[in-house]
């Protein structure tokens, strides 16, 4: 067995940075900043608590697991397990993530260089390319650290360090604005939830998975060794993460005086046109298309892994160029449809995941049963599928009723109190369930 070097977890590393910056993680820092204004540090450090930390829990909760997350899913049971994970990887693949990172690149990269507003045939030539490329690039699994870690990462840090540079040398950065009312009474708690909405947790499921088979690949087939690896490559990720999330959140408290904008995407192309003129523009283009490419390219990838063991009769690309054409067609209907669709699958499933990693860890010091799982498996679905129908507005926004009783409700986090009174009630019971 080959012991892996500091040099290769760095650049797997690099790679899971690259995986995880999509565009969504462009445009909410910068959107909170603005919001947040002179709360902005205490916003941004509950930002990266779940926009960061919690990804790179799920990273070590897969490697921990020494496969797919559905190992850890099943501890629940087999039916849940296969649903879940089915759902999972339908929602941050062909149906809403790999679509809407794609029809943000386009949006953000190449709108702005058209002498008018975007059409759907710049849209669908712009796909046809885009998805082209994310194909042929996810086609070969084991280059992946060779062609993001290597070279598209490095190429992405450097365009966000210019635009972060510039907007300091052009004197952009002045005093930031007043807080929102939400933000100046509860700057962590607010910011919490915003890096909650980057779903990367979810997509660190996926990727947990290539990143424990890149060590295996580099010889790395000790499991304490692929531990070890995977907790590095995901701090060394996690570092460059917040590292990025701060600095371009600093652009929204600096625009706020300035101007107020509707989205992060604005507030970017604004810092990037006043540091640069039409050069900014150009340079945010990058920033952005570097960082769908790279998201996307890891998704098809992930989701062929995983689906090539409930159909192995299909070779991986065939999987590969079946998810990509699908998540082509679906990137056509349109951002705002895309994101309409997503929201209340994600915020329904996005819970379940958080305590899976959660029991995963625990259960690393101490002896969990099914029961433990059941329970708070259980708990969190009472809530988190009533929020994900009030996101669809299938329910009353003001008839949450007994869920409107639950502590931090209104931050979309009530699910807290009924997993963990769920993981009680399982304790109860472990002695007539089976141990993991």
């Amino acid at each position: 067995m080959n012991r892996l070097t500091w040099k290769d977890n760095f650049f797997i590393g690099l790679m899971l940075f690259a995986l995880f910056f999509g565009a969504g993680n462009l445009i909410f820092p910068p959107f909170l900043g603005q919001e947040a204004g002179t709360s902005y540090f205490p916003a941004i450090i509950g930002f990266v608590i779940t926009g960061v930390g919690l990804p790179v829990l799920g990273i070590i909760a897969v490697s921990l697991a020494g496969q797919s997350f559905q190992g850890i899913a099943e501890r629940v049971n087999k039916p849940f397990a296969f649903f879940f994970m089915v759902i999972l990887y339908a929602a941050i693949g062909p149906f809403f993530g790999i679509p809407r990172a794609a029809n943000v690149s386009y949006e953000m990269g190449i709108v702005p260089l058209l002498p008018e507003s975007g059409t759907d045939t710049s849209l669908f030539l712009f796909s046809i390319l885009f998805f082209g490329i994310v194909f042929l690039l996810s086609l070969n699994p084991n280059k992946l650290v060779t062609s993001i870690g290597y070279v598209i990462t490095p190429a992405l840090l450097a365009s966000i360090v210019l635009l972060v540079a510039g907007a300091y040398a052009s004197g952009f950065m002045s005093g930031g604005g007043p807080p929102s009312a939400e933000y100046e009474s509860q700057a962590v708690g607010r910011g919490f939830v915003e890096g909650y909405l980057t779903m990367d947790t979810i997509a660190a499921l996926a990727f947990g998975l290539i990143v424990v088979n890149t060590l295996k690949e580099k010889g790395a087939l000790d499991r304490r060794e692929i531990r070890r690896s995977a907790a590095s490559a995901g701090v060394i990720a996690g570092i460059g993460l917040a590292a990025v999330y701060i600095a371009i959140g600093w652009l929204g408290v600096h625009s706020g005086p300035r101007m107020i904008m509707e989205n992060g995407s604005e507030i970017l192309t604004y810092s990037a046109g006043e540091s640069f003129g039409f050069t900014g523009t150009i340079l945010l283009g990058l920033i952005v298309t570097l960082a769908c490419l790279t998201t996307c390219i890891g998704l098809v990838t992930a989701c062929s892994q995983y689906f090539q063991r409930y159909l192995p009769f299909l070779p991986y690309p065939a999987l590969a160029f079946l998810l990509t054409a699908l998540s082509f067609l679906v990137g056509n209907l349109g951002l705002n449809t895309i994101i309409s669709l997503s929201v209340p699958l994600l915020v329904a499933i996005y819970p379940l995941a958080i305590v899976l990693i959660l029991l995963s860890l625990l259960n690393e010091k101490i002896t969990l049963h099914r029961s433990h799982y059941i329970g708070a498996v259980a708990g969190t679905i009472l809530v988190s599928a009533y929020d994900g129908l009030k996101e669809a507005g299938l329910v009353p926004l003001d008839g949450a009723g007994f869920y409107s009783l639950l502590p931090f409700f209104e931050l979309n986090l009530g699910w807290i109190l009924p997993a963990l009174a769920g993981f009680i009630i399982g304790h109860i019971f472990r002695s007539k369930s089976v141990s993991y």
